[in-house]
């Protein structure tokens, strides 16, 4: 098996558009919550969301779309993409920037792209409704790719000449972690020498209200209070948008290149609840099966880990889960480790949720601390004996376990190693 380690990160988030930003705000635990409405003119009950800032990408039309004069974005390539698509090839410029590879290195056919996404709901309705009216004979002749799942695969592996492995995942929730741990395997059993792994999500009325069908989304008209996982007030999640990206490669090629690894991924694991479409099994079954996995993969004892990037997204059910099955892989055998949710600061970004916490999880080992718990005032009693860190620790983390969950009862965990 190949050492594989990250060597480049890239952010479009609702804490910040680059590594200085999404590190600054982590640390401060400042949020990126606000008030206002999802559709103007229409009084909706969700009234905070945690929006990217810096973007305009709300309107149908590509021509209309604008970015921060930073990114160079061919026009050709816009006009194929979702409004998360434009995110992500930021979000994948910033990485291949930090990596330091040259665009020779990602047309060699060692090199893979994996990519997290559902499509664009408000792109893919526009698309439907507009050949609707002209009688299904008459459409763009991009709307398919720019909107179905799969989107950003098809762009942003064309678009940069990816010859090696390229495949899009679709798992709701575990997308962006299903991607990661996928493109761990394709480098560890040498079969790439290095995976761009790009997660991202549309923020709109289209990709977010539909959770409220189903009781999912906080009502909470408070941004500093609306994401509050594990606590016994929570009522729902936040939603967000944005991108994240990360270059994995094999140990001994980064070195060979001179790149200077973050951090090094030792392994994952993934299982399923087999309990209930929506909802999580109520005991976080196959949550802990995914950790037990994740650590036997790794070789690593549970009492080793200092810290848990926990997915809890501040629903009731979900965070009661997590906390029965974290205390079952770690509280019932002596282990403590510091455990905090990013979603109380970001909100929850779905596909792109598992991807992004994967990279704060690597910049907390580069940079040396841990995320406290933002926003818990009064835990809930299922959470007793989990250590939540109120405030941001200086405590540089050695090992670190990022999880996910997602529909159908998906569950999917990472563990990431200090790179010295």
């Amino acid at each position: 098996m190949r050492r594989v380690v990250v060597t480049g990160l890239g952010f479009i988030t609702s804490i910040g558009n680059s590594r200085g930003e999404v590190l600054a705000s982590l640390r401060e635990l400042r949020h990126g919550c606000v008030r206002g409405g999802m559709v103007p003119g229409v009084e909706l009950p969700v009234r905070v969301a945690a929006p990217v800032r810096g973007f305009d990408v709300a309107s149908p039309n590509a021509n209309a779309w604008t970015w921060p004069a930073d990114y160079s974005l061919d026009r050709t390539l816009v006009r194929s993409l979702p409004p998360h698509g434009v995110y992500a090839a930021c979000a994948l410029a910033q990485a291949l920037a930090e990596s330091g590879l040259t665009p020779e290195e990602l047309r060699d056919g060692e090199t893979g792209i994996f990519c997290a996404s559902v499509g664009s709901p408000m792109l893919l309705r526009h698309h439907l409704n507009r050949m609707a009216e002209a009688g299904w004979l008459r459409g763009h002749p991009l709307g398919v790719v720019s909107s179905v799942a799969g989107t950003l695969n098809f762009n942003l592996a064309a678009h940069n000449g990816i010859r090696g492995a390229t495949c899009g995942f679709a798992s709701a929730c575990t997308s962006g972690s299903h991607a990661l741990g996928a493109a761990f395997d394709e480098i560890a059993l040498g079969r790439q020498r290095r995976m761009l792994v790009v997660a991202a999500e549309d923020l709109n009325a289209e990709s977010l209200m539909p959770f409220h069908a189903m009781n999912a989304l906080s009502l909470n008209a408070d941004p500093a209070t609306a994401s509050r996982p594990f606590d016994r007030a929570r009522d729902g999640f936040v939603g967000t948008g944005g991108a994240a990206a990360l270059v994995l490669e094999d140990e001994e090629s980064a070195r060979a290149r001179g790149a200077r690894p973050q951090a090094a991924m030792l392994g994952w694991g993934q299982a399923g609840d087999g309990h209930h479409v929506a909802q999580p099994h109520p005991e976080g079954a196959g949550l802990r099966a995914a950790m037990e996995k994740a650590l036997a993969s790794s070789g690593i004892g549970r009492a080793r880990i200092d810290y848990v990037n926990a997915h809890a997204t501040s629903t009731p059910a979900g965070d009661r889960a997590e906390a029965l099955a974290l205390r079952a892989v770690f509280t019932a055998h002596g282990a403590h480790p510091a455990v905090s949710s990013t979603k109380a600061l970001t909100g929850h970004g779905l596909s792109l949720a598992g991807a992004m916490e994967a990279a704060f999880c690597v910049l907390a080992l580069r940079e040396g601390f841990i995320a406290g718990q933002a926003h818990l005032r009064d835990p809930d009693p299922d959470c007793a004996g989990l250590n939540f860190p109120r405030t941001t620790l200086a405590t540089p983390p050695h090992l670190v376990l990022n999880n996910s969950s997602g529909f159908g009862g998906a569950n999917v965990c990472h563990i990431f190693s200090r790179h010295d």
